[in-house]
């Protein structure tokens, strides 16, 4: 099966590459070879490759695994490069598996924050791929020594790696070679979490997901990345393991962290503080942090949720995500990216042609100190045709709407829609078995829900057709959300908007909206009945409101995956509602 997520078992088994093609459309046309080419480009120039060649080290500690990332993606792109990149990791690795070029004289001694095995859990998603897409080859024996060293190295003791990855990576090369050694370590991993086995450090265990056991914590804490890749592990050895009550316990936390740690466009993580959850509604939209590998990080989760579940709700937040954090992350060009994805930028980001030191600034760059989001989306965008469908002895199951090919158990379709600008959706039977097959499609939650099913013998050229309202809608949040109370947002489809204004016009804070009527449409933008509010200055913010309504104005609303990308702005998702 040529996908990231291969379970032993479940009610869904997923579709991957060689039974899902995505055709020209959102996700078909994204610049996915453009964003490797970048990635690799850049890490040549920064000096990130060459620091497996012996070369004096440059990038953060955990720069190795950014190269991991990239021939993940070149693996699943069928990328010829990575054959050169296996050839350059693998002369830095020791012949014992050992395998990092930032700690080879210090080995192991800082497990908070060295990230040596969180490395090795991305050579390992990568070294899976491409075995998966290609076979057995130099890489799959450098990933077979890493991971055997680990084993070795860490199956006694206590020890865990101060940023989860390592597990899931672990079982998934337990089901891709059926080695227990594999399984067993990743488990031993989950369930020593939480001892505590860490270190306290200045975030406090919780950052590190070890200041409970994962069978007690109620709600995902901490750092998001850490949190959603530590659940993602959780629910791959639930599933290989039968254990249904720690599957039920990542459901739990699931369900609490969706209803109230979760933004509009599915992001989360709404503390810069740690790189981290906050409380339950704690949702500010300025100080949002919402980093895109969380965005990256919670569709894996949910896609692992899925497929061990059934249950469509968990396909919906992977659409919210996929079109509001993971396609905002790069520009359209796929040459610069977010980091962070707040829902309002109050003052413009500044154009950076280089290397941006900073995780946050209002603009996307071409690259950053830290540059885990461009590579993680390059894996993900690489991927993506795994996430669209699945399938049992029934038939196929749609989860995510988008044009492409789908084959399972000879049963083929083309699904043919203009989504997400369109709601009409096409299902073309283009070959059947004569036995009976069922067709089941989710219905968005934003449409009401559900899934569509279609049951009977088919023949080629029977299609199916679905039509999906696509009308602009307010939404409102959740009063406890005390950060956004009195404001109003606007979806239409899955597609979140917001206002966009450039660095040089007037303030987005002065505005509030009218919802007395539905936006208009504006071709893919949006248009609202707004009004400018006028106020005293008087040089204290403060005191009875002496203002009064000014200027009417139309005010235009971007897909918020868009915002950006003409230049420096300002932005708002949550408008405040005029009374």
């Amino acid at each position: 099966m040529v996908s990231p997520v291969v379970p032993s078992s479940g009610p869904l088994t997923p579709l991957g590459l060689s039974d899902v093609r995505l055709l020209p459309g959102f996700w078909g046309s994204q610049p996915t070879q453009t964003i490797i080419d970048h990635c690799y480009e850049w890490m040549d120039r920064v000096g990130w490759i060459a620091n497996f060649a012996g070369a004096p080290r440059r990038g953060r500690e955990f720069s190795d695994s950014e190269v991991y990332k990239l021939m993940e993606a070149m693996a699943w792109a069928g990328d010829p490069r990575v054959e050169e990149l296996t050839r350059v990791v693998a002369a830095a690795q020791e012949p014992g598996g050992y395998l990092n070029t930032r700690w080879p004289a210090a080995r192991y001694t800082d497990l908070e924050w060295g990230h040596e095995l969180y490395c090795y859990g991305h050579l390992i998603q990568a070294g899976v791929a491409r075995m998966r897409v290609h076979g057995e080859d130099e890489l799959a024996e450098v990933v077979r020594r890493a991971a055997d060293h680990v084993c070795a190295r860490f199956m006694e003791g206590n020890e865990v790696c101060g940023h989860p990855e390592i597990e899931m990576a672990l079982i998934e090369l337990h089901r891709q070679t059926g080695a227990e050694r594999y399984l067993e370590m990743a488990r031993r991993f989950v369930e020593r979490r939480g001892g505590p086995a860490l270190a306290d450090v200045e975030f406090g265990r919780a950052y590190f997901q070890d200041d409970l056991p994962v069978r007690q914590a109620e709600v995902f804490r901490g750092h998001a990345v850490r949190a959603l890749y530590l659940a993602c592990a959780v629910v791959d050895l639930a599933v290989e393991t039968g254990d249904k009550d720690l599957l039920e316990t990542v459901e739990r936390q699931w369900e609490r962290t969706v209803a109230r740690r979760t933004y509009l466009t599915g992001g989360m993580g709404s503390r810069h503080s740690g790189e981290s959850f906050g409380d339950d509604y704690e949702l500010p939209p300025d100080r949002a942090y919402n980093e895109t590998c969380a965005g990256v990080a919670s569709v894996m989760l949910a896609h692992r949720l899925l497929l061990a579940t059934g249950d469509p709700r968990y396909a919906d937040l992977i659409e919210r995500t996929l079109y509001n954090v993971v396609a905002a992350g790069p520009a359209l060009d796929g040459h610069s990216f977010f980091y962070a994805n707040p829902l309002q930028v109050r003052v413009a980001g500044e154009v950076v042609e280089g290397v941006s030191p900073r995780a946050e600034g209002g603009l996307r760059a071409p690259w950053r100190e830290v540059s885990c989001c461009p590579n993680n989306i390059a894996r993900t965008f690489a991927s993506l045709a795994a996430y669209i469908a699945t399938g049992d002895d029934r038939g196929i199951q749609i989860h995510q709407i988008t044009p492409a090919t789908v084959a399972h158990d000879g049963l083929s379709l083309r699904m043919d829609t203009g989504y997400p600008w369109s709601g009409g959706v096409t299902l073309r039977v283009e070959a059947a078995p004569e036995a009976p097959r069922r067709i089941t499609m989710r219905t968005p939650a934003w449409a009401g829900g559900g899934v569509r099913e279609w049951e009977r013998s088919w023949r080629p050229g029977d299609e199916i057709h679905v039509d999906l309202p696509m009308r602009p809608r307010w939404v409102r949040p959740d009063p406890r959300i005390d950060g956004v109370r009195g404001c109003v947002a606007v979806e239409r489809g899955p597609l979140v908007y917001c206002a966009e204004a450039p660095g040089d016009a007037p303030s987005l804070s002065e505005i509030e909206v009218s919802t007395a009527t539905l936006p208009v449409e504006r071709g893919p933008d949006l248009e609202v009945a707004a009004r400018r509010v006028e106020t005293e200055r008087n040089g204290w913010p403060y005191g009875a409101f002496a203002g009064g309504a000014g200027e009417r104005l139309d005010l235009g609303l971007v897909p918020y995956y868009r915002w950006g990308n003409r230049g420096p702005a300002t932005m708002r998702v949550w408008l405040p509602e005029a009374r």
